[in-house]
């Protein structure tokens, strides 16, 4: 799958496909529907199937104080792009420029002139251009005049209600991991560099890959049951804390799996980790031997629940 400058033109055998457009934060069922859709189309009409998506986030250019969000890097969603079929995703750079093109514009420049679309699909509530000026009726009515198809997919429904990324964010600010699994298709999963901490862990028995949290949603705080995934392609089980570690001083946020059967040195790496279940809050215990004795509880736990995936 090749990766695309939404600013500029598509190279000529990507030209005339079939788009995919959305924010497709988390890539979740819905938008797995929505992307399905275009590929399916692609193939019966013999053309390229192409992902068009925006980075950074609109939600974080119009407001770069809001709390953290993100249930995906760019880098993740491009991954999942790829494993859904497509042939290329566009990343349009959202800045000012692109902010203040109106609906018309976008349409125009962007996937007119850029893409050469012959057809666009979106969920039914996409809205882009100036303003969010342009929704899906809008976008049919200049896909008439531009000479494009559109198609605009509803919601997908599980568990009595909506797939939407909002749901996900409040089933992982609340600790529901199995919903937010169950809405994603797959555990939600921090990716980042393994860096430096204390080094408190390794001196009571539980070594740590300390992770920061960046500009990721920030789940419940607590202890959790993780896999994680290392540059080489293994899978490691283990648990993990992710809150301010209220047992130590000064408070300091991070995610700190602890990985079982594993003595490697991974500072500097890049790894991915996934919750897989959310096993209780954070506490701050009596000492370190109270400390210590929970660690085992919550390790043996872990081992458990994912024993039983397996």
């Amino acid at each position: 799958m090749q990766r695309l400058d939404g600013g500029s033109a598509v190279p000529p055998h990507l030209a005339g496909g079939i788009v995919a457009l959305g924010n497709f934060d988390g890539f979740h069922l819905g938008h797995q529907a929505v992307v399905a859709r275009a590929v399916a189309i692609a193939r019966a009409e013999r053309r390229p199937a192409l992902v068009a998506t925006f980075d950074p986030h609109p939600r974080a250019f119009f407001r770069p104080d809001t709390p953290p969000f993100r249930l995906t890097t760019i880098e993740q969603r491009l991954a999942l792009f790829a494993a859904a079929g497509v042939d290329a995703a566009v990343v349009f750079h959202f800045d000012e420029q692109l902010a203040a093109l109106t609906a018309e514009a976008f349409v125009a420049e962007r996937l007119v002139r850029n893409l050469g679309v012959a057809g666009v699909v979106t969920g039914e509530d996409f809205t882009f251009g100036r303003a969010k000026g342009g929704t899906v009726g809008v976008l049919a009515e200049l896909g008439r005049i531009g000479g494009f198809a559109t198609e605009a997919m509803a919601p997908v429904e599980l568990d009595g209600g909506p797939v939407s990324s909002s749901r996900i964010r409040d089933a992982l600010r609340e600790g529901r991991t199995a919903e937010a699994t169950r809405l994603l298709t797959r555990p939600f999963a921090i990716a980042g560099e393994v860096i430096h901490g204390d080094k408190v862990g390794r001196t009571i028995g539980y070594p740590t890959a300390n992770v920061a949290m960046g500009d990721y949603l920030r789940p419940a705080y607590g202890i959790y049951a993780v896999r994680g995934r290392l540059e080489d392609g293994r899978v490691l089980q283990g648990a993990a804390n992710l809150g301010i570690r209220p047992q130590f001083t000064p408070p300091k946020e991070l995610l700190e799996p602890h990985f079982f059967d594993f003595a490697g040195d991974l500072y500097g790496q890049r790894i991915e980790v996934e919750l897989v279940e959310y096993l209780r809050p954070e506490a701050k215990f009596d000492g370190l031997k109270a400390l210590m004795t929970q660690m085992d509880a919550d390790c043996a736990r872990a081992r458990a629940v994912l024993a039983s995936l397996d």
